[in-house]
């Protein structure tokens, strides 16, 4: 089949890579749509450490069903689908107490299996999840990153009527805008970049510009008390660090950006036991794809418009320019024109 190749850091083309077949409990998808994550872009950069090339890169995947294994039922050739890349082993402690996503095996399609920058990618039955009518494969293709926004919320429980403050208005962060609204959350998201917060008010966010009066601002517009539910997905340390300033006492902190390993993050220790904060981590998604997908049938997520679309066969030069500019896209999609 044809394929978007990484070969090497900054060396991507497109080639032939030999044709998947879906094994039991496996399923053939004819790629229609890939999302460009940061993720992709740091294999492409060669800054992801776990990275084995050559591989195919693409997790945000939307497609059609070309082929089932034995055993597979639901999923009829000719289905409209996206695949959820995360694939835990089933027999470690996380996936036994249903954290697959944090599973000690873990295995990422379009990381460590070949991936959706291809004619065709295969993946588990269970990872596979239909596509509403209403829904196009490209804008399905954004579940992915709204499964994560779903899953930062429920680690935080996010309820209607609470004041949620996130830290970063990238892609993630954006996804994370929505689904809070959607939630009936009041939403203030905070960015360094003036652009950027142009956008998040678009999505209906109270924006707020992340200088050295946010502390105050956030004060200012909470009794003095702080947030009660604080989401950073910016991945800066500094940023992390301040979460526990901008809480409120008995209030939920969650984690979604990623700092590099060996990275520390500082929290006071006396706030721990003061505020009685409750911080989590939250990492992609477990079961959020069809809360995810229903969300954006119901058009309660617009986060899709957002994209860029770039053919799939121009992936090496996109690729190459996005390096250079990264601000060029917010977010880009790949999409395949059917030959």
């Amino acid at each position: 089949m044809r394929a978007v190749i990484m070969n090497a850091p900054h060396d991507m083309a497109v080639g032939q890579w030999e044709t998947p077949r879906p094994g039991a409990g496996e399923v053939l998808i004819s790629v229609a749509a890939a999302g460009i994550c940061a993720g992709d872009m740091y294999f492409y950069l060669g800054k992801n450490p776990y990275a084995v090339y050559p591989q195919i890169c693409g997790h945000e995947i939307g497609g059609v069903v070309e082929e089932v294994g034995e055993g597979v039922q639901g999923l009829e050739p000719g289905t409209p689908v996206v695949v959820e890349p995360f694939i835990g082993c089933g027999t470690c402690y996380p996936c036994r107490v249903g954290k697959s996503n944090c599973c000690m095996n873990l295995r990422i399609i379009g990381v460590h299996l070949p991936g959706g920058y291809a004619e065709f990618v295969k993946a588990p039955a269970q990872n596979v999840h239909r596509v509403p009518d209403s829904l196009s494969l490209t804008d399905a293709s954004c579940a992915e990153p709204v499964a994560i926004g779903v899953q930062a919320c429920r680690r935080g429980v996010v309820k209607s009527g609470e004041y949620v403050l996130i830290l970063g208005c990238g892609p993630i962060g954006l996804a994370l805008i929505q689904v809070a609204r959607a939630r009936g959350a009041r939403v203030v998201a905070t960015d360094i970049i003036p652009e950027r917060l142009k956008t998040a008010a678009r999505f209906g966010a109270e924006t707020l510009l992340a200088d050295e009066k946010l502390v105050q601002n956030i004060r200012d517009q909470t009794n003095s008390e702080g947030a009660p539910v604080v989401i950073e997905a910016t991945g800066n340390p500094k940023a992390m660090e301040q979460t526990a300033e901008l809480v409120a006492a008995g209030g939920r902190i969650v984690i979604v950006g990623l700092v590099k390993q060996g990275v520390g993050v500082t929290f006071p220790g006396l706030d721990f036991t003061r505020k009685e904060m409750t911080i989590v981590g939250s990492r992609a998604s477990v079961n959020c794809f069809p809360e995810a997908l229903r969300l954006m049938a119901e058009g309660a997520i617009t986060y899709p418009q957002v994209a860029t679309e770039f053919d799939l066969w121009d992936a090496p030069r996109v690729f190459a320019h996005l390096a250079e500019n990264p601000g060029a896209a917010l977010r880009g999609v790949l999409v395949r024109k059917r030959e």
